[in-house]
């Protein structure tokens, strides 16, 4: 079967339960035919597109160093583990405090844990979704000698703000930017203002290469410790070799590690998925406009949901549409959700909603003072996201999902 039959078949429209899914065809079949040109060539693992793609990201954003890893949760490993590296000088330890917000994704927190650094959580701003970056200095303490932040679903705080912070008591920034790749800060790109930035291309994000992600630094001891931790500790360089002649060069490991590297054809498919991130932005910010317009000019609209404020400064790229419902509609919340889902429009909760509400949070002790976090709370129990295409959305999209959405008031 050729290339052309054998995508065709994949593409072909499959039965589906949603009528508005979160992603539509988010793999082309240009996509496709890169990972398929990867596959017939034999050389499936990690080299040449992998190569390419990170040098053509980090050009991309001014960045000095990209590595390419599995996915985003591996970026957010790696760039933790990269922080309390031996071979780092500025370093964290173990039982050192790390600041992280409440809504964050499960893998943005547990490799600080993992690292045995003691959580501190920062609530959001329900409006934006993000901390205050006022709000999160204040509550840096003598022991804080970590923050991530999570730039959530395209946009960010004062992320500036809180990096001069940073640089000034020497605290490590890792930006957790698996949600908002191309999204800008006073014109400069999110993801770029910590010690590491990290991004996913996971299906549903502004590209996707299936599973997949970057983690950009500036430093290159920083880089050198990431490239070995991301293979199991591994050194192929010269100068190692002439270190440690009584080795054989083909097996010298400098360091701890992981095997968190990626396949080509994961490469291969988002390098050309990232030639069209741009478009991508584009086209999902006028989706966004013409879902919110459609609602507001729909005769039943009576102002049952709010949008998410973008904060100055920021320019966003949204990966879907976060939705808040109006207090009055708390209770109905299960209710309406369930409703959604069963007339075909697929939803899912703002990430995690507040984390320290998960039962995992509770098994690990994260929240022994049991602190009130009034903002994340808000966001899990009024907001849920639909999906934003990467394709111009139809009157009749616009149509349906105006209409059922604003059946609230009749649950």
């Amino acid at each position: 079967m050729s290339n052309k039959k054998f995508i065709h078949k994949i593409l072909l429209p499959k039965k589906n339960k949603y009528i508005y899914s979160l992603l539509d065809e988010g793999l082309s079949t240009n996509d496709l035919n890169e990972g398929i040109k990867v596959l017939k060539s034999g050389r499936i693992t990690m080299g040449q597109k992998t190569e390419i793609f990170e040098n053509k990201f980090k050009k991309f954003l001014g960045s000095k160093y990209a590595l390419m890893v599995n996915s985003g949760s591996s970026a957010n490993l790696l760039a933790t583990f990269a922080s309390c590296n031996p071979l780092r000088k500025n370093r964290f330890k173990k039982n050192d405090e790390a600041l992280i917000q409440t809504l964050c994704w499960p893998t943005s927190l547990w490799p600080l844990v993992q690292c045995g650094l003691k959580i501190n959580f920062i609530d959001v701003n329900p409006l934006t979704l993000n901390v205050n970056a006022e709000d999160l200095i204040k509550k840096i303490t003598k022991k804080t000698k970590v923050i991530l932040v999570v730039n959530v679903l395209g946009l960010s705080a004062d992320i500036k703000k809180i990096r001069d912070f940073c640089l000034k008591k020497k605290i490590i920034l890792i930006e957790d930017n698996c949600e908002s790749l191309g999204a800008k800060y006073n014109k400069k790109f999110l993801g770029t203002f910590g010690d590491f930035g990290t991004f996913s291309f996971f299906y549903s994000h502004q590209i996707t290469s299936g599973e997949g992600g970057m983690v950009i630094c500036n430093n290159k001891e920083d880089y050198e410790i990431l490239k070995s931790l991301r293979s199991h500790g591994w050194s192929r360089e010269k100068k190692t070799a002439i270190k440690y002649p009584h080795l054989d060069p083909r097996y010298i490991f400098i360091n701890s590690g992981f095997n968190l590297r990626p396949t080509d054809i994961q490469a291969a498919i988002g390098l050309n998925q990232f030639t069209r991130l741009k478009k991508f932005i584009k086209t999902r910010t006028d989706n966004r406009d013409k879902i919110i317009k459609s609602l507001k000019n729909h005769k039943k609209w009576t102002g049952q949901f709010s949008f998410v404020k973008v904060p100055k400064k920021v320019s966003p790229s949204y990966m879907v549409f976060p939705i808040f419902l109006n207090i009055k509609f708390r209770k109905k919340k299960v209710k309406f959700i369930n409703f959604l889902e069963s007339k075909g429009l697929e939803t899912r909760p703002i990430i995690s909603g507040s984390f320290v509400n998960q039962p995992s949070s509770q098994l690990f002790k994260l929240n022994l003072k049991k602190k009130k976090y009034p903002g994340a709370d808000l966001v899990q129990e009024l907001g849920f996201v639909i999906g934003l295409h990467t394709k111009m959305i139809s009157k009749n999209q616009l149509k349906f999902i105006s209409d059922t959405l604003l059946s609230i008031d009749n649950l």
